[in-house]
């Protein structure tokens, strides 16, 4: 744990205080998963409702409380779940547990691209084994020979490239990935949300002003939202000394 990891204060449901520790117990508790598929987001946005900063990238807009927060969402899961675009953008790669935090899960952590193209960014493809990959139809041959046949999820929706979220939740978690962390991009938040396939959103509020620009964590085409939109109860709500507020909420 870096030195200058920081203390986070709790606001709701109680006020207390919950200080660095290397072994992350406090925070590993307050974001336990349960056992049964669950699939958990994770998104940042500056104040003024920004998704990313000036360089396109959303690293650019948190700091080391969303880190610390991070590190124990990323630890409690079983597989990462990403847009081949953001993963593109972000620069994603081949992914390990947090270091010091790998106490929280047995298993190595996996990586699952969502791509209706089947082209895999080549940044994920540099660690000891390629990440999974969900696509339809159409992606499937290609995204085949990037990672291999067994390691690509084949869940068309029906349409020439579309991809059945659904059933791509069903199939990594009988293949023991169950607990998803979703990390979007606001494309992918989209349709995991009009699949009506969220169970909990983890939202970094970062104080920040972005300006006109930049798009809003939740992406996607007007109507896309079944029933127009999903009521939320806040499980907890932590700040960090500069003000980084990190609340979860459960969808009801």
């Amino acid at each position: 744990m870096s030195s200058d990891t920081p203390t986070l204060s709790r606001l709701l449901p109680h006020a207390d205080e919950i200080p660095p520790d290397p072994a992350e117990r406090t925070l590993a508790a307050l974001y336990a998963l349960p056992e049964h598929p669950w699939v958990r987001v994770n998104m940042i946005s500056t104040v003024d409702g920004a998704a990313w900063g000036p360089d396109g990238q959303s690293a650019s807009i948190n700091d080391a409380a969303d880190w610390r927060v991070f590190r124990v969402l990323r630890a409690l899961a079983d597989v990462v779940l990403v847009g081949a675009g953001t993963a593109r953008q972000e620069g994603y790669s081949h992914l390990k547990r947090p270091h010091g935090l790998e106490h929280l899960a047995g298993a190595p952590l996996e990586l699952a691209i969502v791509t209706r193209s089947g082209r895999v960014p080549w940044s994920t493809l540099d660690g000891p084994h390629p990440p999974v990959v969900v696509t339809g139809s159409a992606g499937a041959l290609e995204a085949g020979a990037a990672v291999g046949d067994d390691r690509v999820l084949v869940c068309p929706d029906g349409t020439s490239d579309g991809v059945d979220l659904r059933a791509a939740r069903d199939t990594l978690a009988a293949r023991g990935l169950g607990r998803v962390l979703c990390e979007g991009g606001p494309g992918l938040l989209g349709d995991v949300l009009a699949a009506g396939l969220v169970d909990e959103l983890c939202v970094t509020t970062s104080p920040r002003l972005a300006g006109p620009g930049a798009g809003r964590i939740v992406a996607g085409p007007a109507g896309n939202e079944p029933g127009g939109g999903h009521d939320l109860r806040l499980g907890h709500l932590l700040v960090g000394p500069a003000g980084t507020l990190l609340a979860r909420w459960e969808l009801v």
